[in-house]
């Protein structure tokens, strides 16, 4: 199925993650019944990473996963990077300094840079998911983790369409409500249906070399964690 627009032209991401900053952090919340902060949790304990660990927050938005770091590896050094520079303040309000803005095609850093790569609700959005997964394993160290939150397609075809048709409306009604332009969630539901599945993520990074992955699902399959590490 053909990519949103958004998802097109980073320009138009820009801006629509620019819109939702402010809210970013609720809507996060709503979507998820409230679990979302759970699930980024269980990422970072799970992570295995040393505590003076080198960081990276990929699409970090608000900064959820550094904050969580943070918590768990006081030590560690903790760089987050966004697309849009309305989330790169919005983090940095959150006492976040090192906070960049950069596109997750084109990292700002060197190869081998980092012990652990976080990215919450990331992948969904890249244009180019290969570019953008060889890219985050570019900057990994050998034996670094990768650690991914996101939304993904339902296995069941039936049960894909139903849900689809539930996050476009549950999309339509808080971007009508929080912002008066539904099409700033109903894009959720839009990037997702030109995604993959749980275990089509996990296949595509064995077959890019990471071992082991790990994945684990909940509400269905529909939001999944996936721990990668780089060989």
């Amino acid at each position: 199925m053909k990519s949103p627009a958004e998802k097109q032209n980073s320009n138009l991401m820009r801006e629509m993650f620019g819109a939702i900053a402010p809210r970013y952090d609720f809507v996060t919340r709503v979507l998820s019944y409230g679990m979302d902060r759970g699930w980024k949790r269980m990422g970072v304990n799970n992570a295995a990473v040393r505590e003076d660990a080198v960081v990276l927050d990929v699409a970090s938005g608000t900064g959820d996963f550094c904050h969580l770091v943070r918590e768990r590896l006081p030590r560690a050094k903790l760089i987050a990077v966004d697309l849009s520079q309305r989330m790169v303040r919005q983090a940095q309000r959150r006492g976040f300094g090192n906070v960049v803005c950069g596109d997750a095609t084109s990292l700002p850093f060197p190869e081998g840079s980092f012990d652990c790569v976080f990215i919450g609700y990331g992948l969904r959005n890249f244009p180019d998911l290969n570019k953008a997964l060889q890219e985050i394993q570019r900057v990994m160290r050998p034996g670094g983790r990768m650690v991914s939150l996101d939304f993904f397609l339902p296995a069941n075809r039936m049960f894909r369409q139903l849900y689809l048709a539930f996050l476009y409306l549950q999309g339509a009604f808080w971007g009508f409500l929080l912002h008066g332009h539904p099409r700033l969630y109903t894009y959720i539901p839009d990037s997702l249906s030109s995604f993959v599945s749980m275990q089509d993520l996990t296949s595509l990074l064995e077959n890019m070399g990471f071992a082991p992955v790990k994945a684990r699902a909940y509400i269905f399959g529909d939001i999944g964690l996936h721990w990668a590490v780089k060989e």
